[in-house]
């Protein structure tokens, strides 16, 4: 009877249980190596992500002084012709390439856009009744410079919207501003639009009064 029970029993091998464990052992790894790898690579996309937002939130440029507008007739009912201010550079931003536009047709103060543009750097305007892109505008170094167009660290250039005179290459502001010209008690907003970081924003009120000569502050 003990014999005939014995016969009976069922059990497995030491090979089947190795085969088994090494089964598991391997779903386990490629499981865990999938788990992994995708961590990774999150991990790098949410990195990348991170340092693009905030080389594109980091401006590179900053106002240095005052902004200085020019009248193109002063008095109660004066108007501006001409806005200058000086821009640098970040400490450890990238150059920027102030390549100065080309004037539009007709010399009304906006320059080219599309392929035949020239300038990297915009300029846009803002009033409460108007906005006018991509101003025409020059450069010109002060202090330490290279003499090429790119204003890098412990550089210095002058922007001057519009020229003083009217009818001349690109005009001045009064012809940009067409129908609208900057007067008193006016809040406008200039827009430097540069290829890399953030927009640098300059907004200033005119007085009440407008002098040949005005610094806003």
């Amino acid at each position: 009877m003990f014999r005939k029970f014995m016969n009976r029993e069922k059990g497995i091998t030491g090979l089947e249980t190795a085969i088994i464990l090494i089964a598991f052992v391997v779903v386990a790894a490629v499981f865990a190596y999938t788990v992994l790898s995708a961590g990774l690579f999150t991990t790098q996309k949410s990195q990348e992500a991170v340092y693009s937002a905030l080389k594109e939130a980091q401006s590179t440029l900053e106002l240095r002084g005052p902004v200085i507008a020019t009248a193109n007739n002063t008095g109660a009912d004066g108007t501006v012709k001409q806005v200058s201010f000086v821009l640098a550079n970040v400490l450890g931003g990238e150059a920027i390439d102030f390549t100065e536009p080309t004037a539009a047709a007709g010399n009304d103060g906006t320059a080219l856009t599309g392929t035949t543009a020239t300038n990297k750097v915009v300029i846009n305007y803002i009033d409460k009744d108007q906005t006018v892109n991509n101003l025409y505008w020059t450069a010109s170094t002060l202090g330490t410079s290279d003499g090429d167009d790119l204003l890098e660290t412990n550089e210095k250039f002058q922007i001057t919207i519009g020229n003083t005179d009217s009818g001349t290459s690109g005009g001045n502001l009064v012809d940009a501003l067409s129908g609208n010209p900057l007067g008193i008690n006016t809040t406008f907003t200039l827009e430097v639009v540069t290829p890399v970081g953030a927009v640098l924003t300059i907004e200033r009120t005119l007085p009440a009064y407008i002098d040949t000569i005005i610094n806003l502050r």
